[in-house]
């Protein structure tokens, strides 16, 4: 019979514990994950994969004549006459701080809802190619990453999905403007 030490019985309960703890880490993960469930319309941007929940999206339209509105931010591509409907179109590539590119045969706008201040706008934001739309399971879901004591803002990103091998931003397309940066959007001429 194999006698059990003190020692033993530490290093019993560390093992529990340490158990205990990942099993938080990973249940912790799994209710984050399931308030965020669900499809999302995902689409490139460079060479990064960035997914709206499906249920904002309206439409996915070609590239369209754009007509610039003066003294807006860089990021501000213009306004579209959709359909009688005139709409602000967002650069999102400018909006992240990535580099203008020229409009491929793959760039296209997605039509989004937006809530802003108990008010739905509707805006387009241009993405560099439209992929597909994804059923993201709680478990494929992680927090947005942390970036430690550094000035980062990560608002806007609701949390990271993974795909096999894939890593998709999940946006909240609500904050990826700030209210002050809405606000002159939905002032442009309609």
């Amino acid at each position: 019979m194999t006698k059990i030490t003190k020692e033993d019985k530490v290093m019993g309960t560390q093992v529990v514990a340490s158990t205990s703890s990942a099993q938080n880490e990973v249940n912790s993960s799994l209710s984050f994950g399931a308030a965020l469930a669900g499809k999302y319309m995902t689409f490139k941007l460079a060479l990064e994969e960035y997914g709206v929940e499906i249920l904002k999206v309206r439409e996915i339209i070609g590239l369209m004549d754009i007509t610039s509105v003066p003294k807006t931010d860089k990021f501000v591509s213009g306004v579209i006459n959709l359909r009688g409907k005139v709409i602000p179109v967002i650069d999102l590539r400018l909006k992240f701080g990535m580099d203008k590119i020229e409009a491929t045969d793959t760039t296209v706008i997605i039509v989004v809802q937006i809530n802003h201040k108990d008010q739905e706008l509707t805006i387009g934001i241009m993405v560099d190619e439209v992929l597909e739309v994804l059923d993201v399971k709680a478990d494929q879901i992680e927090p947005p990453p942390s970036f430690g004591g550094a000035t980062v803002d990560t608002d806007y990103i609701l949390g990271v999905g993974k795909e096999e091998n894939r890593v998709i931003f999940l946006l909240d397309i609500d904050k990826v403007l700030t209210v002050e940066e809405v606000d002159k959007v939905s002032k442009q001429p309609q």
